[in-house]
């Protein structure tokens, strides 16, 4: 606490008490034209690295895009093998002598529910609106058909079961839409 020395953060020893250190000034080049070659040339490898970069993503998300569809797909078809299987073990039973129709039946049935589980699981939805309301976004009418027991304008008939995956339409249900009660010949 007797000590006399100097205190002050913006000094140094080499410094004299009261000056504050400043920056070297900015190496003004002899020559502005080869400054500003050399700035541009700069820039230029810059811009080639960029656009090279670019590139390489561009090229890297393509990949990974088709990877993942790959993967994508390998999972649905591992569901669908076991049912391969099933079609494949219904039509050697069908070929043995004296096979029952009712048998054979219920296990395609079966075969079918498989199948279908197996597609709703990785988002595959049936579209079969048999009785609902007509609803142009989800079901192509092929005609109209009077009916006295299904209301005007609600689906009498599916003639093709549509399909969405994942809330995107695939393919709409082709259906029959009732036109209401018959209405008399006009004489």
């Amino acid at each position: 606490m007797g000590s006399s020395e100097n205190t002050n953060p913006t000094t140094s020893p080499e410094t004299p008490a009261g000056a504050t250190a400043q920056p070297a000034p900015a190496a003004v080049p002899a020559d502005p034209l080869a400054a500003a070659k050399q700035e541009a040339a700069a820039n230029y490898d810059r811009y080639v690295r960029s656009v090279a970069d670019l590139e390489n993503f561009r090229r890297r998300t393509v990949r990974e895009k088709d990877e993942l569809r790959s993967f994508a797909i390998g999972r649905v078809l591992e569901d669908i093998i076991p049912v391969l299987d099933n079609l494949a073990l219904g039509l050697t039973a069908a070929r043995q002598p004296g096979a029952d129709l009712k048998t054979l039946t219920g296990g395609v049935d079966m075969v079918l529910a498989q199948l279908k589980a197996a597609l709703a699981g990785h988002g595959l939805k049936e579209i079969n609106p048999a009785g609902q309301a007509f609803d142009p976004h989800q079901h192509e009418a092929i005609s109209h058909q009077p009916d006295a027991k299904v209301p005007e304008e609600h689906v009498l008939h599916v003639v093709r079961t549509g399909f969405s995956l994942n809330g995107r339409l695939l393919r709409p249900a082709s259906v029959v839409v009732s036109s209401g009660p018959a209405k008399p010949a006009a004489s």
